[in-house]
């Protein structure tokens, strides 16, 4: 498995999900800032994130990598939308990106999921 380390400076938005803590932010492809990047991580030293795809197999009902995908940022919208959960309007944070999925058409506003493991210092 590959691994790509992003760092960024970013509202990142830390939520429950069954036994997982989740967190999500978003990054833009380009200068326009439109956040059409979405990751959602799980926060856990011991984690590469693969516990949130088998959650997406299990909940969603799919196999489909996209449609696996498209609920992860469901849930990860919904946990911002709804604001009950811990937000972080400026956090430092560093990646570990174990999966991307380049999304078909746009969904929550994103072209691209990334996931895999978040360090959130002080959190």
């Amino acid at each position: 498995m590959s691994l790509t380390e992003l760092t960024g400076t970013s509202r990142v938005t830390v939520f429950p999900l069954e036994a997982l803590t989740l967190a999500y932010t978003t990054q833009s492809s380009d200068q326009r800032g439109l956040g059409d990047i979405g990751l959602v991580a799980v926060v856990d030293v011991l984690s590469e994130g693969d516990e949130l795809w088998r959650l997406a197999h299990d909940f969603s009902g799919r196999t489909n990598s996209t449609d696996q995908a498209r609920w992860i940022l469901t849930q990860a919208n919904r946990a911002r939308v709804v604001a009950a959960y811990t937000d972080l309007p400026r956090a430092t944070w560093t990646a570990y990106i174990r999966r991307r999925i380049d999304l078909d058409s746009l969904f929550a506003n994103h072209d691209i999921l990334l996931t895999g493991r978040i360090e959130l210092p002080g959190f």
